[in-house]
């Protein structure tokens, strides 16, 4: 396996563990939401690269666009979350009071 496949493997692998482990604060859940979705970014856009194809995909332009989409919501729920909550612990966000 390459050096790259395994730092995009283990970037993914890494974030996915921050997600799971890692829930007191809903900031830590989107920075590691952020941080899967580069790694997948940047190997959707090596890959026409390794495989030597003249054509440039428009999949990772996409999946930067969806990106970019999820941090906004991601960012007006905390702020959201923040002014009703006082606080971004996911602790204290409940579905079933709203």
């Amino acid at each position: 396996m390459p050096f790259m496949h395994l730092s995009f493997y283990s970037a993914f692998t890494l974030s996915c563990l921050g997600l799971a482990f890692h829930r007191a604060h809903l900031i830590s859940a989107l920075l590691c939401l952020e941080s899967m979705m580069l790694s997948l970014y940047i190997a959707l856009s090596t890959w026409p690269v390794e495989n030597q194809m003249t054509s440039s995909s428009l999949i990772p332009l996409l999946m930067l666009a969806f990106s970019a989409c999820e941090a906004g919501t991601g960012l007006a729920m905390l702020v959201a979350s923040t002014r009703t909550h006082g606080s971004d612990y996911l602790h204290n966000l409940n579905l079933l009071q709203c």
